[in-house]
């Protein structure tokens, strides 16, 4: 598990640009499906055939990331933000662009910074610095519209793992061992690793309407209440995978919850119940598809969530796959 998080989270894929990440993780799963297509919004869509209901598994393979604005006389990139960046997150941090071009995030009036003058912070006093001398030079690394993401490694901190993108490519983690160990399916499994999810889970609008499924479980991240002075939620790293309640976008199907339970204590896998007062996941796309779908999520406790150095528990994730692969085998 170790090794595919990391080969998962230091694989460049922003929302819309996920060419990379799909690659990988259809090299990851060819050979355990019955069936792989991509969509036309660029979703896997991978079929382990069984003979019940249709049961959609998502997990989202994009990443928050900045795309170019403009380009200045002397070769600064000026940015926006894709997805949920906070620009407190980005000073003296590196960013990378598809193309391998490396850029360090900076701010006008550096002096604020030792001041402790940041509240005034935005994207539009910030810049992207790649080493360039003129507008012409940097136009020849990068364009208007190029996308980057966060330049981080994958590091293991005892049973943690600490990277960018663990939003969501811990699910997509869950989604390939659950595919790779998957022998006799209960439900007909769609196992979907989604596009643009953090832009407004659009990937899953459009797989779920194709697909039309009976059931769905989303699997993403969610926060943590376990660090100093942090938000009280009652989600901790290291005790299980979370089984949804609600989230912003979703109240999860008492059928979805309850099948998650009842398999975690049957099973004796450790789990958590996860009420999030912020955010969603792809099942609150999925959820609202055609006449409805009865939906729900399981959740992999992350602290850190939309910064550079996102961490969770690998324990905590393979125990996720263990619960969903109780679920749907037979």
């Amino acid at each position: 598990m170790k090794e595919l998080i990391k080969k998962l989270t230091e694989t460049y894929g922003p929302s819309g640009e996920e060419s990379q990440i799909r690659e990988v993780i259809i090299g990851e799963i060819k050979d355990h499906a019955d069936e792989i297509r991509v969509d036309v919004l660029g979703n896997i869509i991978a079929r382990k055939a069984g003979s019940g209901e249709k049961m959609m598994l998502a997990a989202h393979m994009d990443e928050i990331g900045l795309i170019i604005t403009n380009i200045d006389d002397k070769g600064f990139l000026r940015f926006s933000n894709i997805g949920g960046v906070s620009p407190f997150t980005l000073i003296g941090e590196r960013v990378i662009f598809e193309n391998g071009t490396v850029g360090v995030l900076g701010m006008e009036k550096p002096a604020n910074l030792f001041k402790n003058e940041m509240k005034d912070l935005k994207f539009n006093n910030m810049f992207i610095d790649i080493g360039a001398r003129s507008k012409e030079e940097a136009l020849k690394k990068v364009r208007l519209g190029d996308k980057a993401v966060y330049y981080r490694n994958c590091d293991i901190l005892g049973d943690c793992a600490t990277a960018k993108a663990l939003d969501d490519r811990a699910g997509c983690a869950v989604l390939i061992r659950v595919l790779q160990n998957l022998k006799s399916p209960r439900f007909d499994t769609y196992f979907v690793f989604t596009v643009q999810e953090e832009v407004g889970v659009r990937g899953a609008k459009t797989s779920a309407f194709g697909i039309d499924p009976d059931l769905a479980i989303a699997v993403d991240v969610t926060m943590t209440g376990d660090t100093p002075e942090s938000e009280k939620m009652a989600v901790e790293l290291g005790k299980g995978p979370a089984v949804k309640v609600m989230d912003r976008s979703v109240i999860s199907h008492p059928r979805i919850k309850e099948m998650l339970i009842e398999a975690a204590e049957k099973n004796k896998i450790p789990y958590q119940l996860e009420v999030l007062e912020m955010g969603g996941t792809d099942a609150g796309a999925i959820h609202l598809s055609r006449s409805g779908v009865p939906s729900g999520g399981l959740s992999i406790p992350t602290r850190y969530v939309h910064t550079p150095s996102e961490m969770a528990s690998i324990d905590d994730i393979e125990k996720a796959a263990n619960l969903l692969l109780c679920v749907l085998e037979k």
